[in-house]
């Protein structure tokens, strides 16, 4: 991939783009200091540049990743209360403050009454809700969650988005999700972080097709993108 230079902003649900092996899973491990960079530097929401330490970026930054957690013999609000590592004591114990973030992160989520149950007798769904709401809990200003719906039906992938979409927006999060629902992404998400021929574009829906990157990415034989509806269409 080449230079690349894009910005996340509070309040806003990006939606990041691109072929398999066009770099996605790379460049959100690199922002999040799973990998080095390759060059150049990562400026994070306190002001201060990569590299940084897992302690430091545990306050900056959350991540939730594409997995189908099939975690045993631990309740949904155990693993919500990881999300307070960052702050807790060498103990791990949770003060009145932690366990108002984790109530709160439930809450946001919608899981609340799943507080108790087991990992294991969740659905793919309430899973998945269940790490945002870890995520949540860990009170960071960017969030990123790479395929979290890959695991999903339509029904579920609609309402997650929308989810996201609503968090970034009431709890003013920065909110980077990696996605092969390209549709989805087009009609939910704030912005758009296009990789394509190793470059990166980035923009709102209008930008990115007024400029006729969307077009470039999504044509081809039988496929046309219709810009005026913003939609996919097979011809």
């Amino acid at each position: 991939m080449g230079k690349i230079n894009a910005s996340l902003h509070r309040g806003e649900l990006v939606a990041l783009i691109g072929t398999n092996g066009a770099g996605k899973s790379t460049l959100l491990r690199t922002i999040s200091a799973y990998q080095k960079p390759l060059e150049g530097t990562i400026t994070y929401p306190d002001g201060t540049e990569s590299p940084r330490t897992p302690a430091e970026l545990s306050t900056q930054l959350a991540v939730v990743l594409t997995e189908n957690n099939k975690t045993l013999n631990i309740k949904v609000r155990e693993i919500v209360s990881l999300g307070r590592m960052p702050y807790t004591n060498i103990f791990g114990q949770l003060r009145r403050n932690d366990n108002m973030a984790i109530e709160q992160a439930m809450k946001m989520v919608g899981i609340e009454h799943l507080a108790e149950r087991l990992m294991e007798t969740l659905s793919d769904g309430e899973r998945q809700k269940t790490m945002i709401a870890k995520a949540l809990a860990q009170e960071t200003p960017a969030i990123i969650l790479d395929e979290p719906t890959a695991f999903l039906d339509f029904q579920s992938r609609v309402q997650l988005m929308r989810m996201l979409k609503s968090l970034a927006h009431e709890q003013k999060k920065a909110i980077l999700v990696s996605t092969h629902d390209l549709e989805l992404a087009l009609q939910i998400a704030d912005k758009i972080w296009l990789i394509h021929n190793g470059c990166l574009y980035t923009g709102n829906i209008d930008e990115l097709t007024q400029n006729g990157t969307l077009q470039k990415f999504i044509e081809s034989d039988g496929i046309r993108y219709n810009s005026k509806q913003n939609r996919i269409e097979l011809i």
